[in-house]
């Protein structure tokens, strides 16, 4: 099935690289307008290049921008609505909290966590749904993490924010539905990206351990690519997901215990 998004307008945040850049290029190959930011200027660009090349039809193009300064969100919205009178879809990628654990963190890693998750959504929230809202129609996606469904072994900064995420889609899933707006939070498992190599730098010379524990407690066998996230990203964002309002979508090869 190819999910068309021609004549909507997406922004993808953290996509100079890894998932954000896979959900650009998806979403692009729908037809959309996309816009895609990042902190990195170069990183981007040559990011914003290669989905342009892959682009069906719509305008690509990207701005540096750092989403947990306030500023920086204002003229990011600014400039969308100058060229294309709005966002319809917002893929929102949280940012990668510091690895630790409960002895390992501190209040400063706990707020800094929470500024880049929690409060940076709700600023483009603030900002991006009453345009959604007043055209009758929008897309909201949060990429997070399995944290969301079950805590991390060393990541407590990540168990203490992410399902705070998800609980604001929730919430803000009810209440706006009904002017056409909807929400949905993607929990990603072992995705092969720099977060999880990250993870393999952090066991040092068990690194080699660490990957093999990680693959046998994956049902399917392997682990997961950015672009198997964007996959799911691309549908929830179509016309074809208008009955998929406020989920947590495991899109992680069978690994969450949870039920």
């Amino acid at each position: 099935m190819a999910f068309d998004l021609t004549g909507r307008t997406a922004l993808v945040t953290a996509s100079s690289k890894g998932i954000g850049k896979a959900c650009a290029l998806q979403l692009a190959s729908q037809g959309a307008n996309v816009v895609m930011c990042a902190r990195g200027a170069d990183l981007l660009a040559q990011a914003t290049e290669e989905v342009r090349a892959a682009a069906r039809g719509g305008a690509v193009w990207s701005m540096p921008a750092d989403l947990t300064s306030h500023d920086d969100i204002l003229r990011l919205a600014d400039a969308i609505d100058a060229k294309h009178g709005g966002v319809d879809v917002l893929v929102a990628i949280g940012g990668s909290p510091k690895r630790g654990g409960f002895d390992e963190i501190d209040e400063d890693d706990l707020r800094a966590a929470f500024e880049m998750s929690v409060i940076a959504i709700t600023r483009l929230l603030k900002r991006l749904l009453p345009g959604m809202r007043a055209r009758g129609w929008g897309r909201i996606v949060t990429v997070q993490s399995r944290s969301v469904r079950e805590p991390i072994p060393d990541l407590v900064t990540s168990a203490a924010t992410r399902p705070g995420v998800h609980g604001l889609f929730k919430y803000l899933s009810k209440e706006v539905a009904a002017d056409g707006v909807l929400l949905n939070t993607i929990v990603p498992g072992r995705i092969m990206t720099d977060r999880f190599r990250g993870g393999q730098a952090h066991a040092g010379d068990q690194a080699a351990e660490y990957t093999k524990n990680k693959l046998s407690g994956i049902p399917v066998g392997r682990f997961g690519e950015p672009e198997d996230i964007a996959a799911a990203v691309g549908f929830l964002c179509s016309n074809e997901a208008s009955y998929i309002n406020g989920v947590a979508l495991p899109v992680d090869g069978g690994v969450i215990n949870g039920l």
